[in-house]
């Protein structure tokens, strides 16, 4: 199973994909949190993790008030091999979205 490290550079907070597995080729999930601004609502970023980047999504928990322009909040498992998690978790990070990783998937909650 994979876990996410925060890791603090150039005063930016960045997320890296730690993984116990040996071979890239081997499929692992994870478990996050993403929250889209108000200005990413009609733009397909989970869609772009699918087709760009050839992860499987799934939706656990949906967030979002119809016709408003307030952030949504979607709960997401990513299953991919590592190096597909990592540039899927750059994308997201790209769009300067706020990022939250359940870093032990195996509980029964997102937050401690």
């Amino acid at each position: 199973m994979a876990a996410l490290n925060h890791q603090k550079t150039n005063s930016q907070n960045r997320l890296s994909l730690v993984s116990s597995v040996s071979e890239k080729s081997q499929v692992t999930q994870i478990r996050l949190r993403i929250h889209i601004p108000k200005c990413y609502l009609q733009a397909p970023v989970i869609s772009q993790l699918i087709s760009t980047y050839g992860l499987v999504v799934n939706i656990t928990k949906a967030m979002l008030q119809p016709n408003t322009d307030q952030e949504g909040c979607f709960d997401i498992e990513l299953r991919g091999t590592v190096p597909r998690i990592s540039r899927g978790l750059a994308y997201l990070e790209s769009l300067n979205l706020r990022i939250v990783g359940k870093p032990n998937a195996d509980g029964d909650s997102w937050f401690y």
